[in-house]
């Protein structure tokens, strides 16, 4: 059976890199989540972050031209890399895994979906959501504005 879209990287992932990315999040949201001014640029630099599957993609189309550049340029032994990188990505598309993921998370790539939990966390922040016609409290703490967010 094949995990869920949402869930698929971070189960592939190992405990402790999913435990320092959940960590980071809620370090920026309290770093992030003071004031108004400070939310907003935090917002558009995360509408400009590289999630892991843009990361995977870039990554994976550069490695596949350079293969077929080799191939056709130097030696023909060089097409079995857009071969390997095509079923690498075969292998994302339906495990959330292959190769690159664990380097990738370790350097700091996250998934949409962790992106997108900062992101909800620090418009709870802001007083953006509302709950039965009231809204959030702004002062409300970064821990709970991130569990929140992951409901």
């Amino acid at each position: 059976m094949l995990p869920e879209t949402r869930q698929r990287v971070r189960l592939h992932t190992d405990r402790r890199v999913n435990a320092q990315v959940d960590q980071r999040i809620e370090e920026n949201v309290q770093r992030y989540g003071r004031d108004r001014k400070t939310i907003e640029r935090r917002l558009k630099a995360l509408d400009r972050e590289w999630d892991i599957e843009r990361a995977l993609e870039a990554n994976a189309a550069s490695f596949a031209l350079l293969g077929l550049g080799m191939g056709l340029m130097v030696d023909r032994r060089w097409f079995i890399l857009p071969v390997a990188v095509a079923g690498f990505l075969l292998q994302h598309a339906t495990q959330g895994w292959c190769p690159p993921v664990p380097v990738l998370r370790r350097l700091g790539f996250r998934t949409e979906g962790e992106i997108g939990e900062e992101r909800a966390a620090l418009k709870a922040m802001r007083g953006d959501f509302t709950r039965i016609g009231q809204a959030v409290a702004p002062d409300i703490r970064a821990t709970e504005a991130v569990y929140a967010a992951r409901l």
